[in-house]
């Protein structure tokens, strides 16, 4: 069996090593969780912007 990826911190720590979990080094890496990023040193969601409807007479 895997192991399940850590989930990222909630804020980065600002040290210069970076650890494994902060989610500066983790966007950066590419493993950050879908749905989520960083903004400020603070992991935030991002929201799904809704879809537009196109209208059938558009085409």
């Amino acid at each position: 069996m895997s192991k399940k990826p850590k989930k990222p911190k909630k804020e980065c720590c600002t040290s210069k090593p970076r650890c494994k979990r902060c989610p500066i080094r983790m966007m950066k890496d590419g493993t950050l969780p879908d749905g989520y990023t960083v903004k400020k040193r603070k992991l935030v969601k991002v929201k799904k912007k809704p879809k537009k409807k196109s209208s059938p007479l558009a085409a």
